[in-house]
């Protein structure tokens, strides 16, 4: 799985429940709630105020290990 700014986070999450962790790192406590899992990385970063890029970027490397 590669993800992009536009994957939506429970898709990542129903491939890869270990990415969590990264999205806890930057303040996305509320994983579970229905909007969260249906928004775009890009989206609740923005949110987030949080940088989509450094964030899909850490994930790629991690699902690449």
């Amino acid at each position: 799985m590669t993800v992009t700014k536009q994957s939506i986070i429970g898709d990542v999450l129903d491939n890869a429940p270990e990415t969590a962790q990264f999205f806890f790192e930057i303040g996305m406590h509320c994983l579970g709630c229905p909007s969260a899992r249906g928004e775009s990385i890009e989206e609740a970063c923005a949110v987030h105020g949080t940088d989509a890029d450094a964030l899909v970027a850490k994930i790629n490397a991690f699902l690449a290990e």
